[in-house]
């Protein structure tokens, strides 16, 4: 009688089932590459540096022309009533209520984008 024919074995590959988000356990290779500073790593790093220098440069230009803007501002009662002199109370109220809460917006907007450029990256360097 002849012998049967031996099952073919099938190899399963995949994720582990104690996995849950279904990434390969271990660290990322970017961490590596910063910690020993490689070109990659080197490169990592800047596009960091370059995205918060971007982020800086759009708060610095919005709050230039903010300030920039405030000789205007302070001109405008004048060419509406003709007047000499800027009144008195109409600068404070464009500084308190105009420019202070737009600066203070400017910064809020800054910080929130500087933590999301630095979250984005610790999210590349571990490998979320």
């Amino acid at each position: 009688m002849p012998a049967a024919p031996r099952p073919r074995r099938e190899t399963v590959t995949g994720v582990p089932r104690g996995n849950p988000k279904g990434r390969v356990p271990g660290h990322a290779p970017a961490r590596s590459e910063i910690s020993e500073q490689t070109t990659l790593g080197a490169t990592y790093v800047r596009s960091l540096m370059r995205s918060q220098l971007r982020t800086a440069l759009l708060g610095l230009g919005a709050l230039a022309l903010l300030v920039g803007a405030l000789p205007l501002l302070f001109l405008l009662p004048r060419v509406l009533t003709g007047q000499t002199r800027t009144p008195g109370p109409y600068v404070w109220v464009a500084l308190g209520v105009v420019v202070y809460p737009v600066m203070w917006l400017i910064a809020r907007w800054y910080v929130r984008r500087a933590e999301r450029n630095e979250r984005d990256f610790r999210g590349l360097v571990e490998g979320r």
